[in-house]
Protein backbone atom coordinates (compact mmCIF):
# COMPACT_ATOMS: atom_id res chain seq x y z
CA UNK A 1 0.00 0.00 0.00
CA UNK A 2 1.27 3.32 -0.76
CA UNK A 3 1.80 6.45 1.94
CA UNK A 4 1.53 10.53 1.05
CA UNK A 5 2.77 12.91 3.08
CA UNK A 6 0.63 14.82 4.19
CA UNK A 7 1.37 18.27 5.81
CA UNK A 8 -0.59 19.43 8.97
CA UNK A 9 -1.02 22.98 9.52
CA UNK A 10 -3.13 24.87 12.42
CA UNK A 11 -2.76 28.80 12.60
CA UNK A 12 -4.66 30.20 15.85
CA UNK A 13 -8.57 29.71 16.30
CA UNK A 14 -9.13 27.61 12.63
CA UNK A 15 -9.41 24.06 11.96
CA UNK A 16 -6.60 21.65 11.08
CA UNK A 17 -5.45 21.49 7.69
CA UNK A 18 -3.61 18.77 5.23
CA UNK A 19 -1.91 19.67 1.87
CA UNK A 20 -0.36 17.24 -0.12
CA UNK A 21 3.14 18.28 -1.51
CA UNK A 22 2.15 15.25 -4.09
CA UNK A 23 -0.83 16.75 -5.14
CA UNK A 24 -0.92 20.40 -4.91
CA UNK A 25 -4.09 21.90 -4.50
CA UNK A 26 -5.69 18.76 -2.52
CA UNK A 27 -6.10 20.26 0.81
CA UNK A 28 -8.65 19.04 3.77
CA UNK A 29 -9.82 20.56 7.32
CA UNK A 30 -11.35 18.85 10.71
CA UNK A 31 -11.52 19.90 13.67
CA UNK A 32 -9.24 17.46 15.30
CA UNK A 33 -6.15 15.91 14.69
CA UNK A 34 -8.39 12.92 14.10
CA UNK A 35 -10.99 14.15 11.97
CA UNK A 36 -8.43 15.70 10.00
CA UNK A 37 -6.20 12.25 9.70
CA UNK A 38 -9.71 10.82 8.76
CA UNK A 39 -10.78 13.00 5.88
CA UNK A 40 -7.36 13.65 5.04
CA UNK A 41 -7.01 9.92 3.98
CA UNK A 42 -10.53 10.51 1.92
CA UNK A 43 -9.47 13.58 -0.24
CA UNK A 44 -6.43 11.43 -1.42
CA UNK A 45 -8.62 8.43 -2.34
CA UNK A 46 -10.95 10.95 -4.30
CA UNK A 47 -8.55 12.82 -5.57
CA UNK A 48 -5.81 9.49 -7.14
CA UNK A 49 -9.31 7.94 -7.99
CA UNK A 50 -10.47 11.04 -10.02
CA UNK A 51 -6.59 10.73 -12.07
CA UNK A 52 -6.95 7.10 -12.41
CA UNK A 53 -10.56 7.80 -14.01
CA UNK A 54 -9.47 10.45 -16.33
CA UNK A 55 -6.00 8.42 -17.33
CA UNK A 56 -3.72 10.53 -15.61
CA UNK A 57 -0.40 9.24 -13.97
CA UNK A 58 -0.68 8.68 -10.01
CA UNK A 59 2.72 10.44 -9.02
CA UNK A 60 4.74 7.92 -7.09
CA UNK A 61 4.83 9.08 -3.20
CA UNK A 62 7.69 11.87 -2.30
CA UNK A 63 9.72 10.85 0.74
CA UNK A 64 9.21 12.34 4.47
CA UNK A 65 12.45 13.89 4.14
CA UNK A 66 11.99 15.37 -0.08
CA UNK A 67 8.51 16.81 1.71
CA UNK A 68 10.11 18.88 4.66
CA UNK A 69 13.32 19.69 2.56
CA UNK A 70 11.17 22.67 1.25
CA UNK A 71 11.59 25.35 3.97
CA UNK A 72 7.99 26.33 3.54
CA UNK A 73 7.02 23.11 4.89
CA UNK A 74 9.84 22.54 7.95
CA UNK A 75 7.54 24.37 10.50
CA UNK A 76 4.63 22.12 9.40
CA UNK A 77 4.11 18.40 10.91
CA UNK A 78 4.33 15.71 8.11
CA UNK A 79 2.09 12.27 8.68
CA UNK A 80 1.91 9.33 5.86
CA UNK A 81 -1.82 8.92 5.00
CA UNK A 82 -2.27 5.66 3.10
CA UNK A 83 -3.71 5.37 0.00
CA UNK A 84 -6.92 3.29 0.07
CA UNK A 85 -8.59 3.16 -3.08
CA UNK A 86 -11.52 1.01 -4.43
Amino acid sequence: MRHYVGLVHKNGDSDFGVSFPDFPGVVTAGATLDEVRELAEQALAFHVEGLIDDGDAVPEPASCQQAIADKDHRELTAIMVPLRIR
